[in-house]
């Protein structure tokens, strides 16, 4: 199973519809937030997403929780849980919900860990990256007994791949 994830598009509708012609097989595709187009905005359609703090619709949930096959998918945008200073409360969220995998974004800064047997993705941002200066999302493989994560930048170079077990 395939999930694309991507963050923080500030109002540019344009990267969202290349990105996910990039992966048109994704069995599901999240936007973790700060898209700053309305809900029911074209580029949206089909995609799991949640409001951001720069996200005024009052129609976007805070969070989301879904299934991709057997893994439990939660999405946040992070700001409700301060993840620019500690992700702790993220890591209680997401062990209250049972989620597998838990996709947010808020800071810019790519980055992925396991946490209690969690696996923690922040795509970055695909406007305006901090701590390097590719624009990025993931995609995740989600295999029988692992996780493979390829981050890529907006012109779907490959940055790097991790994998982590299940």
């Amino acid at each position: 199973m395939k999930l694309l994830i991507m963050s923080d598009t500030h109002g540019d509708a344009g990267v969202i519809d290349k990105v996910r012609g990039f992966y048109p097989e994704a069995d599901a595709i999240v936007h973790c937030g700060d898209s700053e187009l309305p809900y029911d905005h074209q580029a949206l359609e089909g995609i799991e997403r949640v409001r951001g703090n720069c996200d005024h619709g009052t129609d976007f949930p805070e969070e989301k929780v879904f299934s991709v096959g057997d893994a439990i998918i939660f999405a946040t945008h992070g700001h409700l849980f301060n993840v620019k200073s500690s992700i702790l409360s993220l890591t209680y969220r997401a062990k209250e919900l049972g989620a597998d995998i838990c996709c947010f974004g808020h800071s810019h800064v790519l980055g992925a860990e396991m946490i209690n047997d969690t696996l923690f993705i922040n795509p970055g941002s695909l406007l305006k990256p901090r701590g390097r200066k590719e624009k990025t999302f993931v995609v995740v493989d989600i295999e029988k007994d692992s996780y493979v994560m390829n981050c890529y930048t907006d012109a779907n170079e490959l940055v790097k791949t991790m994998r982590f077990e299940r």
